[in-house]
């Protein structure tokens, strides 16, 4: 891992951010839990991990004036990591939420699942279809009712079978962002923060 990073892990109400700072300690880091724009603006490193429905976490981001923090420190070239949730606003709309706009990062959309037991809980593999060295083909944990249809499908990084193949995580310059919880997935999701410390 480089030495004296700045990891910074959004705070905006939910998500597994406790779980995902033990993780980044028992690595070696030093991650800060935080929802102060300043801290995230002088980070290296930000990770998001959004957690519950699309509409309520839009409006929490923009009552803090997180929205624009994001979209500030993804356009300066800060390593973002976005976490199930973390992954789908970054698009632009969700059928979870029609007409609330996401942050509008990728173009593309969110969509709902229509075949199976609705959410996918467990474990499913991701195959690997994009040079991300975080990322393995291995078992990793889901819980999710919708997945994302990215205009540009060469920013797909993985896909996992679900009834369909569907988009498991997304990389572009220096964005990464996965549908999976690797703070659920044991070791396959600690070696994968452990790349993504060391990228």
């Amino acid at each position: 891992m480089k030495s004296n990073q700045k990891i910074a892990i959004i705070d905006y109400g939910a998500g597994n951010v406790k779980s995902i700072k033990n993780i980044l300690l028992q690595l070696g880091a030093e991650p800060v839990l935080t929802s102060d724009p300043e801290v995230l603006i002088n980070a290296d490193k930000i990770i998001f991990p959004g957690q519950g429905h699309f509409a309520q976490c839009m409006e929490q981001l923009q009552e803090k004036g997180l929205d624009v923090v994001i979209k500030d420190v993804i356009s300066q070239g800060k390593h973002f990591l976005g976490i199930c949730l973390g992954l789908q606003v970054l698009f632009e709309e969700s059928e979870e939420a029609e007409g609330v706009q996401g942050l509008s990062i990728f173009k593309g959309k969110v969509k709902k699942f229509t075949q199976g037991n609705i959410p996918q809980v467990g474990w499913n593999r991701i195959e690997v279809s994009q040079a991300d060295s975080a990322l393995s083909n291995d078992y990793f944990y889901f819980v999710n009712s919708y997945y994302v249809v990215p205009d540009d499908e060469k920013i797909i990084s993985s896909k996992t079978e679900y009834h369909i193949d569907f988009c498991s995580s997304v990389k572009c310059k220096n964005v990464s962002a996965v549908q999976f919880h690797p703070e659920k997935s044991a070791d396959a999701g600690i070696n994968f923060f452990k790349k993504w410390l060391e990228a």
